[in-house]
């Protein structure tokens, strides 16, 4: 596999606002580990290698466990995810798929589970993985090099 688009070969500055932004998500308050559940699925959805690589390693070193990323896809049927990693879970699919109507009920779960702060802080987590699994793809980043904390 070739890479077809490194981030050298971008101009400087394109990833600026997104860097930004993850740095916002890490200070959030938000936790780590269900950030790193959230990104580890949503890239299991959109089909991105590279993403999957990182979040894996880096939901391991946030102290997930291999069972349960193992069985992330299978989520619904796992009684080992806690509600509001459910209600969490379901929304980061309803937004991924753009399922306008499943995301009404997804975040009314949300919400009795959540302050508004930190659901609006999980859907910039949610849409921003989205984001960087299409430059990943589109770029063809390479998976399986990836090191805990190399990118920040």
């Amino acid at each position: 596999m070739t890479e077809r688009i490194s981030f050298q070969d971008t101009r400087k500055g394109l990833l600026d606002g997104m860097v930004k932004t993850e740095s916002y998500l890490k200070g959030s308050g938000v936790d780590h580990k269900l950030l790193e559940l959230l990104k580890y699925r949503v890239s299991q959805i959109n089909g991105c290698a590279y993403c999957l690589d990182m979040h894996h390693k880096e939901a391991i070193a946030a102290g997930e466990t291999e069972l349960r990323l193992h069985t992330l896809a299978a989520w619904t049927e796992c009684a080992y995810y806690d509600d509001k990693e459910r209600a969490a879970l379901a929304f980061a699919e309803a937004l991924t798929a753009s399922d306008h109507h499943a995301i009404d009920s997804t975040f009314e779960r949300l919400s009795t589970l959540f302050p508004k702060a930190e659901i609006a802080d999980l859907t910039l987590a949610i849409s921003q993985t989205n984001s960087w699994n299409r430059i990943n793809c589109a770029f063809k980043r390479i998976p399986g090099n990836y090191a805990v904390g190399m990118h920040g």
